[in-house]
């Protein structure tokens, strides 16, 4: 059994993506006028997102009913989701794995504060 060592991993990870690695905490914009949400990549039955917020959420009465899986990471600052029959308070780490058709929103982002989140969808 031939090892693979971690810099042969990243140099397949460069070239079978294409690309050079990212950072998730960079080029964030400092006006923010708008939620950013960036695909980060994408294939069969996958999509995964960076979503930036700073004191935005969902408006008052918008549900999502996404007819994909989401799994959502929080990866920094602070927000609470509000499903239909509870609230979830999100700080760095914190997750949560969201079904089709479970409806929920976006109650609250720090406003103090840049929220990161990590979207990855699935079906």
């Amino acid at each position: 059994m031939t090892q693979t060592s971690t810099s042969d991993f990243a140099w397949l990870w460069i070239h079978e993506m294409g690309s050079v690695p990212h950072n998730l905490l960079s080029a964030i914009p400092r006006e923010l006028p708008e939620e950013l949400c960036e695909t980060l990549l994408t294939a069969a039955n996958l999509r995964i997102e960076r979503i930036v917020s700073r004191g935005h959420k969902s408006p008052d009465d918008f549900w999502y009913d996404q007819d994909e899986n989401e799994w959502v990471l929080l990866v920094s600052g602070a927000a609470k989701l509000q499903f239909e029959d509870e609230a979830i308070d999100m700080q760095p780490g914190s997750f949560v794995n969201i079904p089709a058709h479970k409806r929920h929103r976006v109650a609250w982002t720090d406003p103090a504060q840049t929220t990161i989140w990590l979207a990855v969808f699935y079906s």
